[in-house]
């Protein structure tokens, strides 16, 4: 028996907080909420409790810096096209157009304002 190993909490690093919430709370229609930790700036993604999907932040903090050779994660999206237009409006950059991937839906793949590669998917 395969057992699934589901994301418990996911961390965006950002160097220009307000500009990567604008973007974020832009591109994806939400609002993000600020919870500091001392030095540690974070601004969390929605999320309830036994809702699908993770919870996670984008965080300002020492140690942490952007990056497009990291750790992919795909953020799942109703309309990949919507998205990518609202990632490109608002100063980000695609890097892979929208792409099938069979009877598991689309993906395409983004750079954020802070310089990460970022993901989309769709079902």
């Amino acid at each position: 028996m395969t057992k699934a190993i589901a994301i418990g909490w996911f961390e965006i690093p950002v160097s220009n907080m307000l500009r990567a919430k604008r973007f974020y709370e832009t591109v994806f229609e939400v609002r993000l909420t600020t919870q500091n930790y001392g030095p540690v700036e974070m601004e969390k993604f929605p999320w309830e409790q036994g809702a699908a999907g993770a919870p996670g932040a984008l965080v300002k903090a020492e140690g942490y810096a952007p990056s497009r050779a990291g750790t992919l994660a795909y953020f799942s999206v109703a309309d990949i096209d919507a998205a990518l237009g609202r990632i490109k409006q608002n100063g980000g950059k695609e890097l892979k157009p929208k792409t099938s991937m069979g009877g598991y839906g689309f993906i395409a793949m983004f750079e954020d304002t802070e310089n990460n590669r970022i993901g989309l998917m769709s079902r």
